[in-house]
């Protein structure tokens, strides 16, 4: 009897903000891991998901959506995405099948010709379009790009991705088992709850409200003799006119920000959680490289 033969390897999600890589990622591995929202530029790490198979194991990275920098939080952002384009066995390039190329698709398009990785073109949503403008869209994209394999979706909804992870595991070397089959990403449990406040806060504000928002979680510990954990964390924003709407008329929406994340934080610890939320001032933190350090973002070298 032959031994198995076990494929694993590291595969980039990579695209214009809002075309669905995290959601992507999430179902992939079964579990939300990445946060998900309607505005642009959500993922601001670079997060690692692992799914794990009798066939191998696939260690997505979910990369920030490649947009024009306004500030130097964006450099960061398209450096790290742009920079996972050498390291990994897989690039999956997402685009949305209900809109056009943009100048965006054309950026990363140019990127992608100067790496010698493999590229897959997933069409997501394809759930919105008819299948009527698929063919044509994809043959745009064919113009300008060698793909290796092209795969329409919808995330969302799960359709086709089967199909997809076939793909993926044929195209990915031999190799080890990286993480224990259990695990679903390297990122420590702070950082994922961090993420999930950051969420609450992009679905309950408008306007540069999200944008200009970074969480901190300063304290998680299980409270003695308790099947309670104590989460103390900082919402950090940028003017003092944006905390007050953040806490808004009577500490009314940090009440729902708080009510919506521990909902979620608890099903992702299975545990009760005392959430204690705080908000504060540091001005124009995204322009300055010792907040960026702090709040978990740094320059990939």
């Amino acid at each position: 009897m032959t031994e198995k033969k076990f494929r694993s390897g590291f595969v980039s999600l990579i695209g214009r903000p809002n075309v669905g890589k995290s959601t992507l990622m999430n179902y992939m591995v079964g579990q939300k891991i990445a946060i998900m929202s309607d505005k642009p530029q959500t993922t601001r790490n670079q997060i690692r998901g692992v799914l794990t198979s009798e066939q191998g194991q696939i260690i997505f990275l979910d990369t920030p959506g490649i947009h024009k920098p306004h500030s130097k939080l964006g450099e960061i952002l398209v450096e790290t995405a742009i920079n996972t384009l050498d390291e990994v066995d897989l690039v999956l390039f997402l685009i949305d099948a209900s809109e056009g190329i943009g100048p965006g698709d054309q950026y990363i398009m140019a990127n992608l010709q100067k790496v010698d990785t493999p590229v897959f073109l997933v069409v997501n949503k394809i759930d919105l379009v008819h299948p009527d403008q698929l063919l044509p869209l994809i043959d745009q994209y064919r113009k300008r790009f060698a793909f290796k394999e092209v795969v329409p979706i919808s995330a969302l909804q799960g359709n086709n991705t089967s199909t997809l992870l076939q793909l993926i595991f044929q195209e990915l070397p031999f190799g080890p088992q990286y993480y224990p089959a259990d695990q679903i990403t390297d990122y420590p449990e702070r950082f994922v709850v961090a993420e999930l406040i950051r969420e609450k806060v992009l679905q309950l504000t408008r306007e540069e409200i999200p944008h200009s928002v970074a969480v901190v979680v300063e304290e998680m510990s299980k409270r003695n003799g308790k099947d309670l954990i104590d989460v103390r964390a900082t919402i950090i924003t940028e003017r003092s006119s944006q905390k007050g709407i953040l806490i808004g008329k009577k500490g009314s929406l940090l009440k729902e920000v708080g009510k919506r994340a521990r909902q979620e934080i608890e099903r992702l610890l299975g545990s009760r959680i005392f959430l204690d939320l705080w908000v504060k001032v540091k001005k124009d933190w995204r322009n300055e490289e010792l907040f960026l350090r702090e709040f978990g973002y740094r320059e990939d070298r």
